[in-house]
């Protein structure tokens, strides 16, 4: 048991579920007191001291099905019914409990009936697909409503749709199950588990986890607006409250053993986004004008530039109440932001400063979010030098992996001479880079 818990721990750690060391001793500690043939307890208790958020909760239990699989008695019977005699067996179960023994048995029959497939010459592997395509469960909720309209209905459907839910659960999970035995729990950890939310790359990022991201950005704006609202030299204490401090010298007779600073007067800065919309960094240009989107309401001005090989401002189409996913079709099709669909940082560095330079002054942050591949054309970095010069606080996020730089055609390193950049491919990153801004 100890072994099996010390490889569940390093398992989920792997997948990027973040589990220190006091609460791997935790879940361990747990343990002794429990009953660890009782697999639901077990699994709320490791759930209980390892799992810290809600959607960590997911890849949690696919592991779980993996270290600790409920037991089966014996291979199961193979199952030679008719499919349609199956699909009404599986409609009885649908009105049931799906927390009982008989479903997950099914589950487990159905696979070893429908779930076996040809992976290649000589070569066969489970799936879950077969089995789903077999008994069509989706395709059984008409006839499971019962009495049609008004709210019975929608109670009826949505426990039916929740148990289908279950029932390809437990085929998934068995799939996973048969697949570890043979192949080794090792091997198939990192490919049935998908990465936090957190941390999947903002390049293959889809449109329904770029929503879910939506609820990692608001404090993530608030934190770096913070950040960049800082002093950051070393020893400015403030400007000098000559009158205070000659009123205090009176005590000491007229020595002024005890200097009086001004209090500061809060600093709200100002942010411009300049961002590379093009079709190779999609996915994080998605998720940048997100941020853009929530950094609005933190700072006192925010302007946003979109480009491929031309620049253009979009700040408009980001208006408050508007539908982000809606401003970035508008963005696309509207913004004058391409010529020949090939990105030329050089040339988009060399127009920005020529059209909207006036936009950076001292109060500025400039913060620069693309992959800098230029399609080797010249990089222009002594434009952005000058660009950077005129702002309070200059950062380059880079969404590509930091291997991959200064590869074809990246001149990151030639940017990177100039402008401080850091790897940024998803929200931990970002946060991290939050985090190092001082």
């Amino acid at each position: 048991m100890i072994d099996r818990h010390i490889g569940f721990v390093h398992a989920l750690r792997e997948t990027g579920l973040p589990v220190s060391l006091a609460e791997g001793l935790d879940a361990a500690h747990a343990l002794r007191h429990i009953d660890l043939a009782d697999r639901r307890t077990l699994r709320e208790a490791y759930a209980a001291t390892l799992v810290k958020r809600p959607q960590h909760r997911e890849g949690f239990d696919v592991l779980f099905d993996l270290w600790f699989p409920s037991t089966t008695q014996g291979p199961p019977k193979h199952r030679d019914d008719d499919p349609e005699d199956l699909r009404s067996e599986l409609a009885e179960l649908l009105r049931g409990d799906p927390a009982a023994p008989e479903f997950s048995a099914f589950a487990q029959a159905m696979v070893e009936r429908f779930g076996r497939v040809q992976a290649g010459p000589g070569r066969q592997s489970w799936f879950s697909y077969p089995v789903i395509r077999a008994l069509s469960p989706q395709t059984l909720i008409a006839g499971l409503l019962g009495e049609r309209g008004g709210l019975p209905e929608k109670l009826a459907r949505r426990r039916v749709t929740t148990n289908i839910a279950a029932f390809e659960a437990e085929v998934a999970a068995d799939v996973r199950r048969r697949i570890a035995e043979e192949q080794g729990r090792e091997r198939i950890t990192r490919s049935a588990v998908r990465p936090p939310i957190d941390r999947r790359d903002f390049l293959r990022v889809t449109k329904a986890e770029l929503a879910e991201m939506r609820r990692e950005i608001h404090p993530l704006a608030r934190r770096l607006a913070t950040r960049l609202s800082m002093k950051h030299k070393k020893g400015d204490r403030g400007r000098l409250d000559f009158r205070r401090t000659v009123r205090a010298s009176l005590q000491s007779g007229g020595v002024p053993l005890i200097t009086h600073l001004k209090p500061r007067r809060p600093h709200k800065p100002e942010l411009v986004v300049l961002t590379d919309a093009s079709d190779s960094v999609a996915g994080f240009a998605q998720f940048t004008l997100l941020l853009t989107f929530a950094l609005r309401e933190q700072f006192t001005k925010v302007r946003a530039f979109a480009f491929v090989d031309t620049v253009d401002e979009i700040t408009k189409y980001f208006a408050p109440g508007a539908d982000v996913l809606d401003a970035i079709t508008r963005m696309t099709t509207e913004a004058d932001i391409s010529r020949f669909g090939r990105t030329d940082y050089g040339h988009v560095l060399k127009t920005f400063e020529e059209r909207h330079a006036s936009v950076l002054t001292p109060k500025t942050s400039l913060l620069i979010l693309g992959d800098a591949r230029s399609n080797y054309q010249p990089p222009n970095t002594e434009t952005l030098k000058r660009l950077t010069e005129k702002v309070r606080h200059a950062y380059w996020l880079n969404p590509e992996p930091r291997n991959q730089w200064d590869t074809g055609d990246s001149v990151a390193s030639g940017y990177a001479a100039v402008i401080p950049m850091h790897e940024c491919r998803n929200v931990h990153q970002l946060a991290a880079f939050i985090e190092d801004v001082v």
